[in-house]
């Protein structure tokens, strides 16, 4: 249930702020924060995360309404079982893909940015929540290996040796 709760906060942010950034702005206003460093930046992004690939709309709608519930129902009855930490980053990449989908629908294919650092393409949170969980699953994937029980590797060694040493005689 924290699953969906946690979804739920990812999206709402998203939306309130992309909400309020096009209530307040105008398309292509810039706002400096931190000058020459850091802006608020309205643009409607046709293009996907940070701006990088040409959007096809319907393509990618159908492509993250399927992916969301393959992970779903993947995620949630194979990985958590084994692991719940999973749910941090499945929860940051499928808020941020649900939040981006909304605005993909309710926009006409596009998407609300408007974090702007100058030294990279304009984003929102929806995008940051994405990378943010996609590296995250990355870091946890390289370096958590999976623990076995002391002992439990070995006896399973000499499992393997006993079966092999049989399968030989045979």
């Amino acid at each position: 249930m924290g699953f969906i709760v946690f979804a739920i906060f990812i999206i709402l942010f998203d939306q309130a702020s992309k909400f309020y950034i096009q209530h307040n702005m105008h398309i292509g206003e810039s706002i400096p924060v931190i000058e020459g460093i850091f802006h608020i930046t309205y643009i409607e992004n046709p293009r996907t995360s940070f701006g990088l690939f040409e959007y096809n709309s319907s393509f990618f709608v159908i492509a993250v309404l399927v992916s969301v519930i393959l992970a779903i129902l993947i995620y949630k009855k194979i990985i958590f079982k084994k692991d719940p930490f999973m749910y941090v980053p499945l929860t940051l990449a499928l808020g941020g893909a649900v939040g981006n989908l909304i605005d993909r629908v309710r926009i006409d294919g596009r998407v609300v940015d408007f974090i702007d650092f100058r030294i990279w393409p304009i984003f929102n949170f929806a995008d940051s929540a994405i990378v943010c969980g996609m590296l995250v699953l990355l870091i946890h994937l390289l370096f958590h290996a999976p623990e076995k029980e002391d002992g439990a590797e070995e006896e399973e060694n000499i499992k393997n040796i006993k079966e092999y040493k049989e399968e030989d005689k045979e």
